[in-house]
Order: C-alpha cells, then sequence, then structure tokens
C-alpha cells in the first residue's frame, strides 16, 4: 500500500490514478533498417543503376579485366531481365521501351538461356544486313571505316595471368608473340589497333590482331525485336556471329534481354589487391580509369 500526503498525491508527486506517461517510441531495429536499405537498393538497382564487373577481354581496349561499371537502366526500357535475379515482376515484353543505338556499349543477357550477363557493342539494329569481310565490317553492303592507329600496349597485370591459367593458356596476351618486356622489366601485351566509324558517325577503337575464321561471315540480317552484338577485341568475342549457346556465341539477342547501357567507370583494379593487405586495395586500383563515361 502507497502512503499518500496530501489530497491526491503520492510520495512521488504524481496524481493519484493518473495513468504512467508513456514511453518514448523506440527508434526502428536496425533488423528494420536493413528491410529499408534493402528496398531501396533492390529499386536503385532494378530501374536506376546496376553494377557490373568485366571478366574477359572481348571488349578491349576500352574494357579491361577488373574494370567495374555503372550500366543505366531506363535508356532501353524495362523487362524481367532488368530485375535481380530475373524476377518475373514485369509481364510480357518491355516496358517504357526504347531502341538501343548503334554503338552503345550494352549488358544483356545472353541467349540461350537468359541467365548469365554479357557486355558488347551494338552493331546492327532490326533490318540492318551485317557481315564481315576480311576483318572489315559490312552493315548493308557498306564498308565500315576502319582506321589504323598507334598500337595498344597493355600492361600484363594479375588478373590477367589469372585468367591465363584459368584458361589454359601458356601467356596472359592473347598469344605468347604478343607479349614483350620493357626496360624495367615490365611485361605487356602489343595489339594492332584501329578506329571504327558508324555510317551515323559514331567512332570507337577496335583490335584486329589476327586472321581467324570469324573475320569473314555470312551475311546476318537482323530479325525485328533483335539486335546483333559484337566485341570490339574482334579476334577473341563470343558474339553474334556465333549461333547461340551456353558458354558461347549470342546468336541475335531479343531486345528484351537488353538489361543497361553502359555508362561510367566506378573502380577498376588490377588483380593485384589481398583482402589482409588493406593498403594493396590502394596500389592495386587503377585510378586513372574512374570516373570515366562511355
Amino acid at each position: 500500500m502507497r502512503l499518500k500526503f496530501g489530497k491526491g498525491k503520492d510520495v512521488d508527486g504524481a496524481d493519484a490514478g493518473t495513468a504512467p506517461a508513456k514511453k518514448e517510441k523506440k527508434e526502428d531495429s536496425f533488423v528494420v533498417f536493413l528491410l529499408k536499405l534493402a528496398i531501396v537498393v533492390f529499386i536503385f538497382r532494378s530501374f536506376i543503376f546496376s553494377p557490373f564487373s568485366i571478366p574477359s577481354e572481348s571488349m578491349l581496349p576500352r574494357l579491361l579485366i577488373g574494370d567495374y561499371l555503372l550500366a543505366a537502366k531506363w535508356p532501353y526500357g524495362y523487362t524481367r531481365y532488368s530485375m535481380p535475379f530475373n524476377l518475373p515482376l514485369i509481364p510480357g515484353g518491355r516496358i517504357f521501351a526504347s531502341d538501343p543505338e548503334r554503338g552503345d556499349i550494352a549488358v544483356f543477357k545472353a541467349p540461350p538461356t537468359a541467365e548469365v550477363d554479357y557486355i558488347k557493342r551494338v552493331i546492327g539494329l532490326p533490318g540492318d544486313q551485317i557481315q564481315m569481310r576480311d576483318g572489315t565490317l559490312y552493315i548493308n553492303g557498306d564498308e565500315v571505316a576502319k582506321r589504323k592507329i598507334d598500337d595498344f600496349v597493355l600492361p600484363i597485370t594479375q588478373n590477367m595471368i589469372d585468367a591465363a591459367a584459368l584458361e589454359g593458356r601458356p601467356s596472359p596476351c592473347a598469344r605468347t608473340d604478343f607479349e614483350e618486356v620493357d626496360a624495367a622489366g615490365q611485361g605487356f601485351c602489343r595489339y594492332p589497333r584501329y578506329v571504327e566509324t558508324l555510317p551515323e558517325g559514331r567512332s570507337y577503337e577496335v583490335l584486329d590482331i589476327a586472321i581467324t575464321p570469324q573475320d569473314t561471315t555470312q551475311v546476318f540480317t537482323v530479325p525485328a525485336g533483335h539486335v546483333f552484338m559484337m566485341g570490339d577485341n574482334r579476334d577473341n568475342s563470343e558474339d553474334s556471329r556465333f549461333p547461340a549457346e551456353v558458354g558461347g556465341g549470342v546468336g541475335m539477342v531479343p531486345m528484351e534481354n537488353l538489361v543497361g547501357r553502359a555508362e561510367i567507370m566506378m573502380w577498376s583494379t588490377d588483380g593485384s589487391a589481398q583482402w589482409l593487405l588493406p593498403w594493396t586495395w590502394f596500389t592495386a586500383a587503377r585510378w586513372d580509369r574512374l570516373g570515366t563515361t562511355f
């Protein structure tokens, strides 16, 4: 029993019979915060920008192994393939659809399974006729201008060495005869480099390093709703010149498989970083590539 002093007062001075004040609302729990963050990230990655890493040399000289870029999701519209893990949140077809332009560097889900992200350059649009003749590109029967420039000199990095080991190649370069060493002992690859200029006037650099079967192809007619994709490293790219097969060519790529357009380089590493040596995270970075656009 509580003692009262004076009219209606408890020992602590509160009015008798008055309900105790409610406690202030607690801040959201950490779990709720993480849930909100996950929703924001999901929306950002699904509809605005999504990060992608470069595991191969099919887009040399523009993209190197170890590059990390952001692809804009809105330029081509949205399909289930725009969603993380191909979540079927967008029913059939594209919404807010817009066709790519020749010369775009685009990320897409590779046929036939549409499970793996590829990145190539858009070369052919619906109705176009595409052909390679002796290493020269033809669009609708017209030769695409191709001009030789200085060789592409690519320093050999750890991620190139790792890729060569994974593929069982004897050299981190495309072939051992492309490998050289400078006076300081730094190894590098030297490749013949060219500039192509599309009919619309858009220019970009390509590599043409050897005589290969894909240097001369049949005439490909791009069907409606599809695009013809090619890698800038013309002799080291499984692209629309090859039939669609898992781990190989991609054939004609349906536009609904387009994921996004490459926009900006957000990070690049030469592969020499070690998790337990934090300073190597900085020495491995290729700082001159950060922030470059496409």
